[in-house]
């Protein structure tokens, strides 16, 4: 009998560590809802996405925990999860500034990015935001213009949807301002595919101090997958959630590379007993870049 009470007592106790929370995301104005906000967990590796009509659900242990809300357009907005019931966003204010219309002749095109190690891999990583980070060169001169994006990525259904993202460089070398005014949504076939997007008509320029490029897994409905997976040792059964598509990664030397998680930016390095290594293989997605005059 006492073997059984402790069993209910490990078991009371595991259900009360994490729960589903629920709620929905509007416009602080409008109150309208906002589709596709990331949602992270602060300093944690875990998160959603909210779906098209705002609504969003995540399992957490709610009293310990804060959720971070952040979309394009809007102030980031950091609130306790037992309140989240209803979460309103401020859009921010924006100076805007003069559009110059450069005339461009298109003749010329160059794809930048792609590496020595075509050999990619596949991660089910979402829905965090994993960039490439492409330095300006003098010669982008001549090719200044971004014209299109390129994105390899697997899917095992048609039309699921990805959100790419360009950002500015700070003076620490980190991702800082967003390059675009609203969400670049793409879509991508079924299977193993590298797809193009034009960009032309947002009159991008390859900036200066070069610029990231990056990549943010959907969690909604239309790009989950559900299968029932069974454990034969057990006699257990349980149901595996899978968000497509996958984005491939080359396998690539640098010192550090850029993810963002946990509601922040965070600059991932090797140690070695303590020192920061050098020459470090890193998984870079296999994003690439056309410029065109």
């Amino acid at each position: 009998m006492q073997v059984k009470r402790s069993l209910w007592l490990v078991l009371l106790i595991g259900f009360s560590l994490s729960a589903q929370v629920k709620g929905i995301v509007k416009d602080s104005i409008t109150g309208k809802p906002i589709s596709y906000v990331n949602i992270a967990v602060e300093n944690e590796n875990k998160g959603t996405t909210s779906e098209e009509n705002g609504e969003f659900s995540i399992n957490i242990k709610p009293e310990s925990r804060n959720l971070i809300f952040s979309a394009l357009g809007y102030e980031k907005l950091k609130i306790k999860a037992t309140l989240v019931n209803e979460v309103r966003l401020v859009p921010k204010t924006f100076q805007l500034d003069e559009v110059v219309i450069s005339k461009r002749f298109g003749t010329k095109t160059i794809e930048i990015g792609s590496t020595n190690n075509e050999i990619a891999q596949a991660f089910d990583n979402g829905p965090r935001i994993d960039v490439k980070y492409f330095p300006y060169v003098p010669k982008y001169k001549k090719t200044k213009y971004l014209k299109q994006v390129s994105i390899y990525t697997d899917s095992s259904i048609e039309n699921a949807t990805i959100r790419l993202h360009f950002y500015n460089v700070d003076d620490f070398g980190f991702p800082s301002d967003e390059l675009l005014e609203k969400d670049f949504i793409v879509t991508v076939k079924k299977g193993v595919k590298k797809s193009y997007f034009n960009i032309s008509d947002f009159n991008l320029r390859m900036p200066k101090k070069g610029l990231f490029v990056g990549f943010e897994k959907l969690i909604i409905e239309k790009n989950k997958v559900e299968n029932t997976v069974t454990d034969y040792n057990s006699n257990t059964t349980r149901v595996e959630k899978t968000y497509y598509p996958f984005v491939l990664y080359n396998f690539v030397p640098s010192n550090y590379y850029y993810t963002f998680y946990g509601g922040k930016w965070n600059r991932e390095t090797k140690t070695v007993n303590g020192n920061t290594k050098e020459n470090m293989m890193i998984n870079e997605p296999a994003i690439n870049l056309i410029l065109t005059n």
